[in-house]
């Protein structure tokens, strides 16, 4: 390919609404274009990168057992309402009309249309397993795109969905894709994490991540610094604390009110007494779904995880009450309420448990108490794990282990999801004895385009972006100081063919740009090997070859430098 005669757009400034380093790359190295707010254009640089990260996708799924199809991207509104997520979904289902004025929506996943295929195509267990995947844009109505392709409403995906005619062996499946996950991720030269996660809007009991570990990462993951449990803090478990032992007959001074005008958070009132968050119980009133008001109480240098709360109170969705529902149930002020004769059930954080000398508020304005004793003052109906996991609490798996936080991208999910679709849309099966079973579904998942803005997030430099060799556009750009010097010209396209010939991905400057100019879109494009050619170098009969990621260069013999950059790209690839 020459340069000349291919779109590759790149500006000198980032974008104005560029928030994160790969969508400012992106667009500067004329790769994507913003059409609508989290809808792209990809030029012709972008697509040779997806193409190369679905073809690794690709390999790795046939190579587990996986068979590719391709279903629609417009799914009828009946199916969803069959499987009770039409509703449920939320705002980010796309829903459209017809002429017909029948409902639609644009798929933001397929686990509707596949189990449909599924119940139409499979009666016997002996059709089963199996496990189908495809490549396919979706489309998810987020409230708030951002960070470019890391979070579009229109996105390109890999779903794939297997289908088992008991546990056992769809366990065994699981398995197979978080291998399989585990060697696309490495293949694209990737540092990632798979990690425990929540299920979220697709459902199921088990459920792991693979986070690509990147500063600007949206998520939050831990992991132990002993073994090998790692989870998303949504998922992270908190192990429950010894009590320490303590005679309670033990004297220990009695709650006493404090004024701290004006002053209601923790920082506030921590601030104005001159004591540490984690001396304070936090108290947060929730309403479940079925409208239940419930204290929560957790030390006040954590946060509460309102996903662990949820299957604490045994419901499907908690949120923070409206004060003006917490001072009608209650009578108290909100902002100062505590647990001390607290007129509502109560659950706490095992972080609560034997508290003493504790700060809580007093249930009246302008008011706190000091010197809460928990064992003593006040008693929940319940202790849970109900926090978020943080940098240094002790691993939940291992005695030893500590956890370490980190920022992660997550690239790929995978779920078992168990009956939840194949119930509610009737896939079923006749086992060896006739009778009719529940088909047993997984799920798994791979953002392709995310994957192109994650690679990014770990390999750029100050001067723009550095591809793994596996991803690049292009292996080689052959770089000419001056293309219209016909010594220069005639080494260029020499090198050029030889290399084509040995199958080196290479694309040509043949700009009437200067050097500069050349050089850097060169380090902003990214490609993993520049070669220039020059005067000075023609001269000592040889070219200058660059590895963009270290700066590290060498010149190598005109007449050695097709062969020698075809086995340093080869050895790199691995082949």
């Amino acid at each position: 390919m020459r340069w000349s005669k291919t779109l590759i757009p790149t500006l000198k400034e980032d974008p104005a609404d560029a928030e994160v380093v790969s969508h400012k790359l992106l667009v500067r190295a004329g790769f994507i274009r913003q059409v609508s707010r989290g809808i792209y254009d990809y030029f012709p640089l972008a697509l040779k990168v997806i193409r190369k990260i679905e073809a690794i996708v690709r390999e790795e799924m046939n190579r587990a057992g996986a068979q590719e199809l391709l279903m629609p991207i417009a799914s009828p509104a009946e199916l969803w309402q069959e499987s009770g997520r039409w509703e449920v979904y939320g705002k980010e289902l796309l829903r459209f009309k017809d002429r017909h004025e029948r409902d639609f929506c644009l798929g933001p996943t397929h686990e509707e249309i596949i189990t449909d295929l599924v119940r139409r195509a499979v009666r016997s267990y002996r059709e089963l397993p199996f496990n189908l995947y495809q490549i396919q844009t979706k489309f998810r109505d987020e409230v708030r795109p951002r960070f470019g392709l890391m979070r579009g409403r229109e996105f390109i995906m890999k779903d794939a969905y297997s289908f088992h005619a008991d546990l056992d062996d769809c366990r065994r499946e699981y398995e197979n894709m978080f291998q399989t996950y585990k060697r696309i991720f490495s293949r694209l030269g990737l540092k990632f994490r798979p990690v425990e996660a929540d299920t979220g809007a697709i459902g199921g009991s088990l459920s792991h991540e693979f986070q690509v570990l990147a500063e600007s990462g949206e998520d939050s993951i831990v992991s132990c610094n002993q073994c090998e449990y790692a989870a998303n803090v949504q998922k992270a478990e908190v192990k429950a604390p010894r009590p320490a032992a303590r005679d309670i007959a033990e004297a220990s001074p009695k709650p006493e009110k404090v004024a701290t005008p004006g002053k209601k958070s923790v920082a506030e009132v921590a601030e104005f007494l001159g004591l540490p968050a984690g001396k304070f119980i936090k108290t947060l009133v929730y309403k479940t779904d079925g409208g239940e008001l419930v204290a929560t109480l957790v030390r006040g240098d954590h946060e509460i995880n309102e996903l662990k709360l949820q299957t604490a109170l045994g419901c499907r969705e908690v949120a923070l009450a409206e004060e003006a529902a917490v001072a009608a149930a209650t009578g108290l002020v909100p902002g100062y309420l505590g647990p001390i004769d607290l007129p509502l059930r109560m659950v706490a954080d095992f972080s609560v448990q034997g508290m003493r000398g504790a700060v809580t508020g007093a249930n009246e304005a302008n008011t706190h108490y000091v010197e809460v004793d928990q064992e003593r003052d006040f008693t929940p109906s319940a202790f849970a794990d109900l926090r978020i996991a943080t940098a240094g609490d002790p691993c939940p798996r291992c005695e030893p282990g500590v956890l370490e936080a980190y920022r992660g991208i997550e690239v790929g999910q995978i779920f078992y999801l168990g009956t939840k679709y194949s119930e509610a849309l009737r896939a079923t099966y006749l086992d060896a004895e006739g009778r009719e079973r529940p088909i047993e579904m997984g799920c798994y998942g791979i953002g392709i385009s995310r994957l192109v803005a994650a690679a990014i997030e770990q390999n750029y430099d100050a001067n723009g972006i550095i591809w793994p060799m596996a991803i690049a556009p292009f292996q080689v750009l052959l770089l000419p100081i001056n293309y219209k010097d016909k010594a220069i010209q005639k080494v260029c396209d020499e090198l050029y063919q030889a290399l084509q010939e040995r199958g080196v991905e290479i694309i040509l400057d043949d700009r009437d740009e200067r050097p500069g100019v050349k050089f850097k879109d060169a380090d902003l494009v990214g490609i993993p090997l520049r070669v220039t050619v020059g005067a000075k170098g023609l001269e000592k009969g040889c070219i200058e070859l660059r590895w963009r990621r270290d700066g590290k260069s060498e010149e190598v013999p005109i007449d050695k430098a097709a062969d020698t950059l075809a086995a340093l790209v080869r050895e790199v690839m691995g082949a």
